[in-house]
This record gives C-alpha cells, structure tokens and sequence, in this order.
C-alpha cells in the first residue's frame, strides 16, 4: 500500500502540471518482468512502431537492439529510494500521449498513474488488490485478464481490441542481431541441432536430469546433437545432468559463453529447442525454432509458445500462472515433469517428422 500513498502524496503534482500537458504522440510501455514476459509484449512494440520502455534491467541486453524501442528507463534504477521514484515520476508526468501498463503490481502502477496522458490502458489481472482501485481511476481503459486468456493476445488489445497473436508477430531483436563472433559449432552440419534449456530460474520448474536421460534414450536412433543453452549459474545443473548422464560428445555446452544479446541468434541456429516453460523457449518462438515444450505446473493457456510447438504435460499439474507463479509445490518435480512412452514417441516422430520435412 506504501505506493498509494505516494499516489496520494505526488497527486498535486499531477494536478498542477495536469496545466501545461500538451499531447506529444510518444507511447510508454511498462513490463518489468523477466525475459519471457519480454519477448511476449514485443508484438504490442512491433505494432505501435516506436515506443519508450520501463523494463527491468534483465532484458536490456534485448531491449537496446530492438529498433521499435527509443528511450530505456529500468525500474531497478528508479525504486531503491524515494528521491528516485518522485525524479521518475517528474520526468514522465507531462512525457507521453500513451501509457500500455503490461504488468500491473503496485510499483508499476504507481508511475503510470502518476503521468497525465491523454491515453491510458491498463491490464487488470487476477492478482489485483482492493487498494489499487485508485490507479485504476486514472485510466481511459481497463482490459481484464484470466488465466485462461492468452497474455499475448490481452497484452496487444490494450493497443487495439480488435488484435491478436496472428497479427504481430514477436521477435527477440529487432531485426534479429547477428554477433560478430560466435562459437564455431553452432555451424555444424549434417546433424540434428537441439538447444536445451535444463533450468527454468525457478528451481520447482526445472526439468530433473533423469527425465532429460529418457529424452536423450528416446532420441539414440537419430543424429542428435545438444546444445545447453543458461548464464553461468546455471552450471551446477549442468554438472546434475552430467551425473545422470556422464559425459558425453553429444552434449555441447554453451552456459556461460554467450551474452543474452546473442542468445537470440544462436538459437536461430537450432533445428528444435526442447524446455520447460523458460525465458528461451520464447526465444526460439519468436526465431521460428520447432519446440517441445514440457511445461509440468505452468498453465499453457495463459502463455505459451504460438509456433510450431509439442505440448506435453498434464492439466492436473497446472497451478503456476504469469501472474501468481509459485515458488513451491504439493507434487515432485519427477511427478510434474514425468514422461511415458506415448510421450517420448511424440517426441521421437516430432523431431524426425520435421526434420525428414525439412
């Protein structure tokens, strides 16, 4: 409740240079989540063709190669003090002629509630508290979002309510950055290129390492080669899967190699991309990679990859939501993320259809 009452305190503020506000024709976007929250709000830029942010610095490796993206401003920068918040505020009280709030908490209300634009469209989610209700005053529009929504489909209604996910497509980079140098492998031929991503970031959503083994043992019969795509932390379930599986030719790792700006292109180097729901199995969505996606507890009719996917998983699983993602669950990861036969076929036919199409 501590930004209502910075609401409260600033509203003069708002009122009086409420006076001078002339319409400029400059949009504001706010989405501060992670990477795949990201790249799913990059059909509403590429629709409205230039656009400031208010993003989280986790993204900003994407975000100052995206030509639809004019001025960045991080959240992380503008929320450690008072001083800073009030600056921020100032600084986009009288700025813009649109505000698309994508990600509605608390903070991010605050600041596109504080900016006297002439259009202001907000999502109102499912996590939504009575105290916001004051925010949400100040808005010209409200869409309101469940979780059996598409977030992609809600996020570009708040541009235009006659939009969907098939007209605008995503992107990663815009237009798609390639490095001047990247590992030599990623040009292999005459195999079969599979990224992986073997951590989700939240530990409760990451595949175990024996189910990847099932992967790997379903997959023998073809010319199979494994790229592990994650930052340098993500070693340690490197070294887990190394344990379950030893180690092998076929696994080429990547953690650590490759900047998030060049996580794009590498992946567009890919023949599939196999993970759970993570920051790069949307990547390699909006890169036109084939995906499996195994997505154990997260509810894939809120948000999922739109391309040419594999689903697999079980609805009796489903209690993580954009919104409202828990950290903790009442089933086993080995129990969420478990695969039988009839999966491991659909894997198996999949990849070896695609890749005989292909």
């Amino acid at each position: 409740m501590s930004y209502l009452f910075l609401f409260i305190l600033f509203l003069p503020f708002k009122l009086f240079g409420k006076l001078f506000y002339k319409k400029t024709g400059r949009n504001l976007l706010i989405q501060t989540a992670k990477i795949g929250d990201f790249v799913n709000v990059t059909p509403v830029l590429a629709h409205l063709k230039h656009s400031d942010v208010l993003i989280s610095k986790t993204v900003l490796p994407l975000a100052k190669y995206d030509e639809t993206i004019n001025t960045i401003f991080l959240i992380e920068e503008h929320k450690k003090s008072l001083w800073r918040k009030f600056r921020l505020a100032v600084k986009l009280l009288n700025r813009y002629e649109n505000i698309y709030l994508l990600q509605p908490n608390s903070t991010n209300l605050f600041f596109a509630s504080v900016c006297n634009a002439a259009n202001k469209q907000f999502l109102s989610t499912y996590t939504r508290r009575w105290y916001h209700a004051l925010f949400y005053l100040t808005a010209n529009g409200v869409v309101e979002h469940r979780k059996d929504q598409l977030t992609v489909d809600d996020y570009l209604k708040l541009a235009d309510r006659n939009l969907t996910w098939r007209d605008s497509p995503k992107h990663a980079t815009l237009p798609l950055r390639k490095p001047q140098t990247y590992p030599a492998s990623l040009d292999k031929q005459n195999v079969i290129k599979i990224g992986l991503s073997i951590s989700a970031g939240n530990k409760s959503k990451t595949i175990p390492s024996e189910v990847w083994k099932k992967i790997f043992d379903a997959l023998q019969g073809l010319n199979c080669i494994y790229y592990v795509f994650g930052p340098q932390s993500e070693q340690v379930w490197l070294d887990d899967l190394h344990r379950e599986v030893g180690m092998r030719e076929d696994i080429v790792s990547l953690v650590g190699d490759l900047p998030l700006e060049d996580v794009p292109f590498a992946i567009s180097k890919m023949d599939f991309y196999i993970a759970s729901d993570s920051g790069n199995v949307y990547i390699a969505d909006a890169v036109g990679v084939p995906i499996v996606l195994i997505y154990g507890p997260c509810c894939i009719a809120e948000q999922r990859p739109l391309g040419n996917v594999l689903l697999i998983g079980s609805k009796v699983y489903e209690k993580s939501y954009i919104f409202e993602a828990p950290y903790y669950f009442d089933r086993t990861r080995e129990e969420m993320f478990a695969l039988t036969e009839d999966n491991l076929s659909a894997i198996y036919q999949f990849i070896a259809n695609d890749e005989n199409n292909g």
